[in-house]
């Protein structure tokens, strides 16, 4: 299988096989002409529309992120809720975004990071910790609020 490059312009790329928020990122990059490239494992029936790429990988756990961080290039904005993932695409010059609209920086990743292996470290030793809230009508339009104003940015900045 032949797996297209992602972009360099204007490219919204989904970790798109726990994304809630596809079709807010279809309608906001519609509305700003930009491209969107969602990754998903064959696990997931996803079918590609207009200005929609669709690019499945295997089914392995870190296929997706592995086909992201060899095709992501600087100024793609990346959705994800992977904080790994999140940082690994900071430091590749992507912008970052949660599907609940938290952009991720180098001036949060560390704190975030943290947080996740005290998480993990607390369930290893037999602890729990809470999950992730239901996504609310809210949520999305937070996303969907911080997302527009990522593109007018990244659309008024100078080709470099």
């Amino acid at each position: 299988m032949k797996l297209i490059p992602i972009p360099d312009a204007l490219t919204i790329v989904v970790d798109a096989d726990a994304c809630p928020v596809k079709s807010e990122i279809e309608e906001t990059a519609k509305a700003f002409g930009a491209s969107v490239c969602m990754v998903a494992s064959y696990d997931h029936r996803m079918e590609a529309r207009e200005g929609v790429r669709v690019v499945q990988v295997d089914r392995s756990s870190q296929s997706v992120d592995l086909y992201i961080m060899n095709h992501i290039r600087p100024k793609n904005i990346l959705v994800t809720q992977d904080f790994g993932l999140a940082c690994m695409a900071l430091g590749k010059g992507a912008v970052v975004l949660s599907p609940r609209g938290e952009q991720y920086t180098d001036e949060n990743i560390d704190y975030l990071m943290e947080r996740r292996h005290q998480g993990a470290r607390l369930r290893r030793a037999g602890g729990r910790t809470k999950g992730p809230k239901a996504m609310t009508e809210d949520d999305r339009k937070a996303f969907q609020q911080k997302l527009t104003k990522v593109l007018q940015i990244e659309q008024e900045k100078p080709d470099v």
